[in-house]
């Protein structure tokens, strides 16, 4: 059983989150699901539960539970500074260039 959580401040509108849905994404690429699903107990769907509650400025957690244990990821942002950085790296990176990107152009990830 594969699940992600996320968890974000209570003015953040969209549910799930883009990184709930790209995690999502890249874990159905490796996988026999059939997509994925808020809140749902479907065993051939990801589930995908999302939190909004306080200024949590973003939690994610992945996990994969079977019968006799349970593996999770779980990254925690304690405030915005890492989204700016990487906004000024983005900035940075894109001067002179044209085209549509994404970060994993300016991070040089395949």
């Amino acid at each position: 059983e594969t699940a992600i959580e996320e968890i974000h401040h209570i003015h953040k509108l969209d549910a799930p989150s883009g990184t709930a849905i790209t995690l999502a994404e890249s874990i159905l690429e490796n996988s026999d699901l059939e997509g994925w699903e808020l809140d749902t107990k479907s065993k051939s769907k990801l589930e995908i539960k999302s939190i909004r509650e306080g200024e949590v400025p973003g939690t994610h957690l992945v996990s994969y539970r079977s019968s006799i244990d349970e593996i999770s990821l779980k990254h925690e942002a304690f405030g915005r500074d890492g989204f700016a950085l990487g906004a000024v790296i983005a900035a940075e990176w894109i001067v002179g260039k044209r085209g549509l990107f994404r970060m994993e152009d300016v991070l040089n990830i395949s």
